[in-house]
């Protein structure tokens, strides 16, 4: 029920100036919208939508981005924060993690467990609320990216891997976690089950049944990983 894509590019070196903190949004309004109701129970029903799996494969996108100590490193649409916490401890306190995301409230609910979880690693954490098709950072900025449940939400696929390839570094990696489009006719089957009797009924308790039937549209319209992995090995090297 869900696939996972590791890039890594190779760019030109550069300098590695400062990370700007925000740039005019221009996502779909309705869908940050969406972003923002959903943001109490996202995580809850993320749960219910993985079988509590995804708490496993976001350690393992961590751990594919080849963050390391002292790196200065990106998770886009970062939500409450869960890769974002995980790569605080992968580069430490001489580190530098930013959450970007274009829902204030998620980055609000981020930046309350940043407070109240109170590890010493966290505070290398900022929260940017930013567009991953317009990422406000510099050319080859960043050490490591990681994006969880957010590639199937972006406006423009191709644009948003041409951003995450323009500021990440020379020789970084970039990893992306997301469900995709199931090829196996049972497990398409079990997925849609899932979805619909008990991820959008859940939902519907908390009066958020209508987003959620979009946000499993997204499920089943996104990509397969094949699809996926033809897309990035499509990109033209980014030129300066």
């Amino acid at each position: 029920m869900a696939s996972s894509l590791q890039l890594q590019f190779r760019l030109s070196p550069s300098t590695t100036p400062a990370l700007l903190r925000h740039r005019p949004i221009q996502c779909a309004t309705d869908r940050r919208a969406l972003f923002d109701r959903i943001a109490p129970v996202y995580d809850n029903l993320n749960d219910l939508l993985s079988l509590g799996q995804h708490r496993i494969w976001k350690r393992m996108a961590v751990s594919w981005s080849g963050a390391k100590a002292g790196d200065c490193v990106l998770d886009i649409c970062c939500g409450s924060g869960d890769l974002a916490f995980l790569l605080s401890q992968k580069v430490g306190s001489n580190g530098k993690v930013t959450g970007l995301d274009f829902s204030r409230q998620q980055l609000s609910i981020a930046s309350s467990r940043q407070t109240s979880l109170s590890r010493p690693c966290y505070k290398n954490i900022e929260w940017v609320e930013g567009d991953a098709l317009n990422l406000p950072f510099s050319d080859g900025s960043v050490d490591a990216i990681t994006m969880g449940y957010g590639l199937r939400n972006v406006l423009d696929k191709r644009k948003a891997l041409e951003e995450m390839l323009r500021v990440l570094k020379e020789g970084s990696k970039l990893s992306i976690l997301d469900f995709s489009k199931a090829t196996q006719p049972t497990t398409a089957s079990i997925q849609e089950w899932m979805i619909n009797n008990i991820v959008v009924p859940v939902a519907s308790g908390y009066g958020l049944a209508e987003d959620y039937k979009y946000l499993s549209k997204s499920i089943s319209e996104f990509s397969t990983g094949k699809e996926l992995e033809k897309l990035a090995l499509e990109r033209e090297p980014y030129q300066k």
